[in-house]
């Protein structure tokens, strides 16, 4: 196999991939190393650059997503979003897990100032968050983190792409 015939492999998995193809599961599908693959990747970054599509890093691998200077023309289309939007409280609630995870539903509540069962049970089905284990100490609460199908639905590669928080007192330290 050529470097070109797996570049187009690794094209054609990327965008038959039904989540963001990382370099390893594309090197196990092709035999081949993982830096070969990320090299794919980065031929493939080069070739897209510039056009209607692109290929972006999301949640530890790579997609196909269309370049964010045409989202007027895509609207156009009328597109139907399928999934309906977050709520404030689940957005709150899912801010504050991504920022301070894991954390528990106690945390979570302490920070809000509010009950945040509805929101927490939202985002879990939503499977924008999952239980991260039980915290030590009296009853064991549950931990939550975030997924990689938040990476996917926020259009980020790492919970290092975060925007940077205000510099305040974390109700949690006090």
């Amino acid at each position: 196999m050529t470097l070109d015939d797996a570049e187009r492999i690794v094209e054609a998995l990327v965008l038959a991939s039904p989540k963001p193809l990382t370099s390893a599961r594309a090197a196990d599908v092709l035999d081949i190393d993982p830096n070969l693959v990320e090299r794919l990747f980065e031929r493939l970054e080069s070739r897209y650059e510039g056009r209607g599509i692109t290929l972006r890093r999301i949640a530890g691998g790579v997609q196909f997503t269309t370049h964010p200077d045409y989202a007027e023309w895509i609207d156009r289309l009328g597109r139907q979003v399928i999934n309906t939007p977050l709520s404030p409280a689940a957005l709150e609630t899912l801010a504050i897990i991504a920022y301070e995870q894991p954390v528990t539903r106690g945390d979570i509540e302490k920070i809000r100032g509010v009950r945040s069962d509805s929101a927490v049970n939202s985002l879990l089905e939503r499977e924008l968050t999952a239980e991260a284990g039980r915290k030590e100490g009296p009853g064991r609460p549950i931990l939550y983190r975030t997924t990689d199908q938040f990476l996917v639905h926020f259009g980020l590669n790492s919970l290092d792409e975060l925007p940077q928080r205000e510099a305040e007192q974390n109700p949690l330290d006090s």
